[in-house]
């Protein structure tokens, strides 16, 4: 598996790396650091297996490496771990030359991505993730953010990467749990614009379940390409191109804080939030019957959830009207257009969308 390199045409643009090794790779970081000191954002989970490494890596390009090591998990996505970094970098005095790297999955990427969009308002950033999730998504096009009680990544701002490095070795270490929620997200890619992904994921499910080197690259790869041609065309969500990249995630969010963040997995959640897409896709006319039992049947295979908790409909409701997508009170969904084609969809009656949400009528929510 040799190294892999696609470009994020934003201003400024940014290269994606993909392939295994990469965090030892000092070449790859060497362009992209402006000053002396590299402060690295991870956790206490992926610190003890990564922190080192890149450490060592940069410190052979003469730099000084602050660490910066917070608690692991969703629940720790907020404005106190987001303080802390700051507290650091000041106590540390970094300067507006200063480099933050994430190292670390998607709670990791957001949290120094906001960091770094604020300090000083605004230093460079670099992106390490080190989960599937992070991966295919998160790392790229530059969303950056916190949870709020009321709403998940409800505050933040878009601040883009010099550099994203994916460094696929790190997935050896992921656990299976986090591994298949990645997965989630890689499907997402084929279901709203891809068919040809979608088909070739269905075909090699199982090599990508073992996680077979190549097929991984292959899906890294082709799951990052999706991402930054729509980040292209709509960097800041303003045309609502991209808001196709939330497929689920109007439930999914729901499920996460309604739930209680960390409780379900991103992408989990987003499991459970594209099949209850779909089948609000059925009731609107838009997919077959036949469509939605093929996308349960995908996430299934996966060993992902295929149903969503009885939050209660007001609750549903309560939480789904947050969403950022929404404008003027009117709740906007990603739905589907057709198989392989998502769509922003203004709901004018609420009525399906309640018979989907109730465990009485909706057949993928837990009574």
């Amino acid at each position: 598996m040799s190294l892999n390199t696609l470009h994020v045409n934003v201003t400024p643009a940014y290269p994606i790396h993909i392939g295994p090794g990469l965090l030892r790779d000092e070449s790859l970081l060497a362009p992209h650091l402006t000053g002396q000191v590299c402060a690295i954002v991870s956790n206490t989970t992926v610190a003890p297996l990564y922190l080192d490494t890149l450490r060592s890596t940069l410190e052979k390009l003469e730099k000084r490496v602050l660490p910066i090591v917070i608690p692991d998990g969703e629940s720790f996505k907020t404005r106190s771990t987001f303080d802390h970094i700051h507290d650091v970098l000041l106590e540390a005095r970094a300067d507006r030359k200063t480099t933050l790297i994430a190292l670390g999955g998607g709670v990791v990427g957001d949290l120094t991505g906001y960091a770094a969009a604020t300090y000083l308002r605004g230093i460079s950033l670099i992106q390490v993730p080190t989960t599937l999730l992070s991966q295919v998504d998160s790392s790229v096009g530059g969303k950056t953010g916190i949870n709020h009680p009321l709403g998940k990544n409800m505050i933040g701002a878009f601040h883009q990467p010099q550099v994203v490095l994916i460094d696929t070795d790190t997935l050896s270490t992921l656990p299976s749990r986090e591994y298949l929620a990645g997965l989630a997200e890689v499907i997402k890619y084929g279901l709203i614009r891809d068919i040809p992904f979608l088909e070739w994921i269905e075909t090699h499910l199982e090599e990508l379940l073992q996680r077979h080197p190549d097929e991984l690259s292959h899906a890294i790869l082709t799951s990052c390409r999706n991402k930054a041609e729509i980040v292209a065309v709509d960097p800041l969500e303003k045309s609502g191109v991209r808001a196709l990249l939330n497929l689920g995630h109007t439930f999914g969010h729901a499920i996460e804080t309604g739930m209680g963040y960390g409780v379900w997995l991103h992408g989990e959640a987003v499991a459970a939030g594209t099949i209850l897409a779909a089948e609000l896709s059925h009731r609107l006319g838009y997919l077959s019957n036949h469509d939605v039992d093929r996308i349960v049947t995908l996430f299934q295979r996966c060993s992902l959830p295929t149903r969503a908790p009885d939050l209660g409909l007001e609750r549903w409701l309560s939480l789904m009207m947050g969403d950022k997508k929404n404008e003027s009170g009117k709740l906007r969904l990603v739905l589907f257009e057709h198989m392989g084609q998502a769509k922003l969809t203004e709901l004018s009656s609420q009525a399906s969308l309640s018979r989907v949400l109730s465990p009485q009528t909706g057949r993928f929510i837990d009574a």
